[in-house]
């Protein structure tokens, strides 16, 4: 469980809420609201203030990186800092790659001939190969066609079934929340609050 409390960070404050272990909560909400904000502060990437404690721990008790590793974010546009893809893996599970269109030998192709759809899906595959508590999705299907979505949807259920971690997942679409989310938080004019998704 991730529990956050009274986080404030650039223009936003004392936002507070809780994720449960195998919950997808879907985040929405006008742009330009803070949403990215907010998982940037969740991964501890830009200075902010409040408690945010993941199975009875409190960030400031962990290692930076350890807690990015377990608290993971997945940017919009992922960094690609190696000339091949398998160079920013330490592991690879074939099955998710398969479940995303992917046969093995893409472990070998330049990053350079990646489209971006196939940056955004791989991108995913890095952060789950790092086998996180928490995954914070910003837009994580932006730039893909409907089948892509429903199999990156499909992936990230199963894998939060399988190893009960909790999601928080920024969308614009109302369709894809009904689709997948558990809850829906919405931020907008610098309060969140929760919305139904019935």
């Amino acid at each position: 469980m991730l529990q956050v409390s009274d986080l404030s960070f650039r223009g936003l404050s004392g936002l507070s809420f809780s994720l449960d272990g195998s919950e997808l909560v879907c985040l929405s909400g006008p742009s330009g609201s803070g949403k990215t904000l907010l998982l940037r502060a969740l991964a501890d990437l830009d200075p902010n203030t409040g408690e945010v404690v993941l199975d009875g721990v409190e960030r400031n008790a962990m290692e930076p990186t350890e807690w990015r590793r377990r608290v993971a974010l997945l940017p919009p546009d992922s960094r690609w800092w190696a000339a091949t893809v398998g160079e920013h893996f330490r592991r690879v599970c074939s099955t998710q790659l398969a479940a995303l269109g992917f046969e093995p030998d893409v472990m070998g192709w330049e990053v350079e001939r990646l489209s971006s759809g196939e940056r955004q899906r791989l991108a995913l595959l890095r952060v789950l190969s790092n086998a996180p508590s928490v995954l914070l999705l910003d837009e994580p299907t932006a730039n893909l066609d409907p089948d892509n979505i429903i199999s990156v949807e499909t992936l990230v259920r199963d894998y939060q079934s399988n190893s009960k971690v909790a999601c928080l997942w920024v969308t614009h679409s109302r369709e894809q929340a009904l689709r997948i989310a558990d809850r829906l938080l919405v931020l907008d004019k610098q309060t969140l609050y929760q919305e139904s998704v019935s």
